[in-house]
């Protein structure tokens, strides 16, 4: 049932537990419904602790025996776990739990997946495993037998022994509870090897169902990649003689980075240029790249308690940004990053959801995987990289290894290397962990005697529990061109420390045009007044790629707010502009193709609401399509050129080269249907020969109220595949028209093959509802109540995908006082749930309570 009060636990009370672990041996006995675990643990006094109660975690148990050191205990049980009490001197404690894989739909701890076993510890699956101190900060060395009939049997750690029907595992390096691993199944090897910078050999397995052996071959050519980059760039080799990794089709999230052995959801590894978009395929490489990252930075180096979450996660996704520019395009990945970081995470940092990239309070930790902790976490590490230095940071992070290796650590442990590494004094910068909300940067200017003064305020709007906001240190990167584009002030870092500030260029002969917030340094909204003559000249000259795109997009959302609040026409000056970058063909194809992106409905609702207007998401819409409709006339007598360019010679390759053409030639092909009516699309799909082109095409047809016939064939191609038919479902979603957009996500969910307990097809149908912004706001309100229908049956099911599907409500309050109260209906409906799951409940009143 649902806990009548909800627990807030908060990180001023953090205390140690009263006991260390010295090793874990833990016997599996599988069996679908009714899998024994006997666990033996070494526990010693912590003689750091303050208080020494025995309590160890556990949840959907069913405890079978209990001794201390061979003789036998009744502990006192609880469904949140047990306690009983121990010596004050080491002690062995063994216990011997059933559970039941079988029917746990949650996803979390032991479960089934399609006849496979596995598990998902993070944050706290492993309490419903067995009795265990199930945190973060106790570590041990685990031993592993798995008894089962099944021919792979997997766990953390090396290989120590294998025989009929059992194989055991032993994982040399203390890790906390979160990391544990198990996976066994009817499983097919793809087999690797990588050899180490010191000369170890490692052998690397990439384990898939039988079907899928053709999808591995990309996977394991990235965690190579990965295993590499990271001795050359971090100097971190791995430290096992085997690196599994395995693919699961139920799975919450993308994968999980288990010491040794990690677990990914199928989406984020099987790949193959039949079934795998360009965009799967990057994808792909990041998340392995993320995952084996977290070897060191994250495992190896754990957090202290889960308020530290972001000092693995910002830190590790900070690295596979650096991956990906290394291999890809790097000013093409600073811009999807901050494309992400506008519309997921300003949306969460100024809404009901805020919170600090570091949290001082939560109820359900799962709810706290955020685009704030893991992508704003992310920026935080850039902009401390760029305030000190690429030396400097290089020698931060090798103290930082050195230091805390195989510890469980806090943020005032990460700031203090850099502190100690530069002498520099981090307290305010600290602030950027403990204070919520974006800051917003003002920027004015001023021209006299020769010198030019830029003026910079700061200030970060109220958030939930945080009014009172002081100054952060901020670095802008700025550069200033001359009146013919040349930079005539190369870019250089300002530090804005203080509520304002000025800085003064001299030696100028004229009044520059300053480009401001560089390669996006800082994760901040800038406020500067701006003609659209002078952000033309930017999008001309621009010697920095992200504001040169930056310049273009404020062209563009200055139009569409004109046309918006003013009915104006869309901006000459703007499609000129865009003309002469589609025109550079020195310039990246994917650049240009980002360049004719144009900002998402939300962002645009934001901007209104921001302005003090109430955003109408039809009209938002109806803008969005005439400005792409005027850009397809603007810059049809170029489109032919395009198309040619982006043809791709010789086979099929995920690379940045042939990925960008292609981007580049969806993007005309786009722009080619309104202008055909789908003539070029039909013909596009009928001659794909990759799923990139066929998904495009599809799109295309689908987005001009087409293709009908194209579906029902793609459907008849790929049905048994279910990677490419979440694809299906999803597309017919994002591309149906506002009006009939809950009509298509309603009728699809009556489809055979919606499997509503698979979180990836479930997000593909109404996580697809949910981000078509016209179509979920439909005034009607069936969108809301179509949703809320699907989180009041998921919750008793899944309440982790349950509660972060809740997150489309979280802006209900920018809208109509009808949509609002539409809203609001919803949400009190699924809040009055019988026995809400404690994910779902907490979710929901943080945004009722707005």
């Amino acid at each position: 049932m649902r806990d009548a009060a909800p627990t807030t636990i908060y990180l001023k009370d953090y205390t140690p537990f009263g006991y260390l672990v010295n090793s874990v041996h833990l016997t599996f006995d599988l069996a679908d419904h009714a899998t024994r675990v006997t666990s033996r643990i070494a526990f010693r006094p912590n003689p750091d602790a303050t208080e020494r109660t025995f309590f160890l975690h556990g949840e959907d148990l069913a405890l079978i025996s209990a001794s201390i050191n061979g003789a036998e205990v009744t502990p006192d049980v609880t469904d949140k776990g047990l306690t009983v009490d121990v010596p004050d001197e080491p002690f062995i404690w063994e216990a011997e739990v059933e559970i039941d894989p079988g029917n746990n739909t949650a996803l979390e701890g032991l479960y089934m997946s399609n006849g496979m076993y596995c598990t998902q510890c993070e944050a706290e699956g492993f309490r419903k495993i067995t009795y265990y101190p199930d945190r973060p900060d106790v570590m041990s060395t685990f031993t592993v037998r798995i008894n089962g009939d099944l021919p792979v049997l997997l766990s953390n750690g090396n290989p120590s022994g294998k025989g009929e029907g059992w194989a055991e595992w032993t994982d040399p390096w203390p890790k906390p509870a979160y990391l544990f691993a198990l996976v066994a199944g009817d499983l097919i090897a793809h087999p690797g090897q990588f050899t180490t910078k010191s000369g170890r050999d490692v052998e690397l397995n990439l384990w898939v169902r039988p079907g899928d052996e053709g999808k591995c071959a990309f996977g394991m050519e990235a965690l190579k990649k990965s295993m590499k980059w990271d001795e050359d760039v971090y100097g971190r080799e791995y430290d096992l003689d085997v690196f599994n990794i395995v693919a699961v089709d139920d799975f919450n999230m993308g994968a999980m980075e288990n010491k040794g052995l990690n677990i990914f959801n199928s989406s984020a590894v099987l790949a193959s240029p039949e079934t795998s978009t360009d965009a799967n395929f990057e994808r792909i490489e990041a998340i392995i790249a993320h995952e084996y990252f977290h070897n060191w930075t994250g495992n190896r180096i754990t957090c202290r308690d889960w308020f530290q979450l972001c000092l693995k996660e910002g830190l590790t996704v900070f690295r596979d940004a650096q991956f990906t520019s290394d291999m890809r395009s790097a000013p093409v990945k600073r811009i999807h990053d901050a494309i992400d970081l506008r519309a997921r995470q300003f949306p969460e940092d100024n809404g009901p959801l805020s919170h600090p990239v570091r949290p001082e309070s939560f109820q359900e930790i799962n709810n706290f995987y955020t685009a704030t902790v893991y992508e704003k976490g992310a920026e935080v590490i850039g902009m401390l990289k760029r305030l000190v230095g690429d030396d400097a940071y290089a020698k931060a992070l090798d103290l930082y290894f050195e230091r805390h290796d195989g510890q469980a650590c806090t943020i005032e442990d990460w700031i203090k290397v850099f502190e100690d590494t530069t002498g520099r004094d981090l307290t305010q910068f600290q602030r950027w962990y403990s204070q919520s909300g974006t800051p917003r940067v003002t920027v004015s200017e001023n021209w006299a005697d020769g010198i030019y003064t830029l003026t910079l305020n700061q200030r970060t709007e109220p958030t939930p529990g945080q009014n009172e906001k002081q100054p952060q240190v901020i670095p802008v990167a700025v550069g200033l061109l001359g009146a013919n584009g040349d930079e005539v002030r190369q870019t250089e870092v300002l530090e804005l420390t203080e509520a304002e500030q000025s800085f003064q260029f001299t030696g100028l002969a004229a009044k520059p045009t300053p480009s401001i917030l560089r390669d996006f340094s800082a994760p901040v909204i800038l406020e500067h007044d701006v003609s659209n003559a002078e952000r033309a000249f930017l999008l001309a000259h621009d010697t920095d790629p992200f504001n040169r795109w930056q310049a273009g997009r404020s062209l563009a959302q200055d139009t569409l707010l004109r046309m918006i609040l003013d009915d104006a026409a869309p901006d000459a000056d703007y499609l000129d502009g865009l003309l002469a970058v589609l025109r550079d063909v020195d310039l990246d194809p994917a650049y240009r193709a980002l360049m004719l992106g144009l900002p998402t409905q939300s962002e645009l609702a934001a901007s209104l609401f921001e302005r003090g207007h109430t955003p109408d998401p039809m009209m938002i819409w109806t803008a969005i399509e005439t400005l792409r409709q005027a850009t397809a006339q603007h810059v049809q007598d170029l489109l032919p050129r395009l198309h040619s360019e982006a043809l791709v010679d010789g086979p099929y390759a995920p690379d940045a080269a042939q990925s960008g053409k292609r981007a580049l030639g969806s993007a005309a092909l786009a722009l080619t249907t309104r202008l055909d009516g789908g003539a070029m699309a039909a013909e596009a799909y009928g001659n794909a020969d990759n799923m990139t082109l066929q998904l495009t095409a599809l799109s295309c047809l689908l987005r001009a109220r087409k293709g009908e016939a194209e579906l029902a064939a793609f459907y008849r191609q790929w049905q048994h595949d279910r990677l490419v038919m979440d694809k299906w479902f999803g597309l017919q979603v994002a591309m149906a028209g506002p009006e009939a957009t809950p009509g298509v996500a309603q009728s699809l969910t009556q489809h055979a093959d919606f499997n509503w307990k698979n979180p990836n097809r479930f997000r593909a149908v109404v996580g697809a509802l949910a981000m078509n912004h016209a179509g979920f706001h439909q005034p009607d309100g069936a969108g809301y109540a179509l949703l809320a229908d699907w989180l009041i049956r998921l919750d008793p099911v899944n309440p982790q995908t349950t509660a972060r599907m809740c997150s489309a409500f979280q802006t209900w309050k920018r809208y109509d006082a009808d949509r609002q109260e539409l809203m609001r209906a919803q949400l009190s409906r699924v809040a009055e749930t019988p026995n809400l799951s404690r994910d779902t409940s907490e979710m929901v009143s943080r945004i009722l309570g707005a």
